[in-house]
């Protein structure tokens, strides 16, 4: 399985990308999205200093066909709403690629999270482009259990490590005394936790946000 994290630019003919760059200093949280055959279903918190005037805009936009309120303040409000522009909506159906919500959109863009296949992955980024969606990938990498990690034997060296108190500062238990606890040769305790370390470093730093990614996902996911 793969995860990747997306910021999305929406198109400028889209409500979300007039509405929410006229009040940039508001913020659009999507709690709960479903695609129809043509048009979208979502449940959106709005925060911000001018929340009823962007509601207002809301109802009055042609692309918003039925809007209800289910909260309302003068800094936050949520709305039910129907639109024929639900783009993201639209990608995630047919590419079979679930978008994780919430998903927070602010200025006409949006940070999306998604876990599945590469090809599904790959399929996402085809669809996001069909839709007039351009995109810059923050990261992507394989999204593996911790038992897909570390091997049985691994992890109970380094979990025997760990509670000898060999990765303390100063350290409070030598390789050797380590070894002697796991009645293992020296040699054998020292190569177990180095490829341990391997494993948990590489993926920690696979973890880190990627700079400069822009090339385009599939083919990010093609060389990942």
């Amino acid at each position: 399985m793969a995860q990747a994290t997306l910021t999305l630019t929406m198109p400028e003919a889209v409500w979300i990308q007039q509405i929410s760059t006229d009040y940039p200093e508001s913020t659009f949280r999507v709690l709960a999205a479903v695609p129809g055959s043509d048009t979208g279903f979502a449940l959106v918190r709005i925060a911000g200093p001018t929340v009823p005037n962007v509601v207002e805009d809301m109802d009055d936009h042609p692309q918003i066909t039925e809007l209800s309120l289910a909260q309302w303040s003068d800094n936050e409000a949520t709305v039910h709403f129907e639109t024929t522009a639900p783009l993201l909506m639209f990608s995630s159906r047919e590419s079979g690629m679930p978008i994780e919500l919430p998903v927070e959109i602010q200025d006409g863009e949006a940070t999306i999270e998604v876990t599945g296949s590469r090809k599904r992955l790959s399929e996402l980024a085809d669809q996001l482009e069909q839709f007039g969606l351009t995109y810059q990938i923050d990261h992507v990498r394989e999204r593996l259990h911790e038992s897909q990690l570390l091997s049985e034997r691994q992890l109970e060296v380094i979990a025997a490590a760990v509670d000898a108190g060999y990765y303390d500062t100063p350290r409070c238990c030598s390789l050797t005394e380590l070894a002697g606890n796991l009645d293992i040769a020296k040699s054998t305790c020292s190569e177990t936790l180095h490829r341990a370390e391997e494993a948990v470093i590489k993926r920690y730093v696979e973890e880190l946000p990627n700079v400069g990614g822009e090339e385009p996902l599939g083919k990010q996911i093609a060389s990942s």
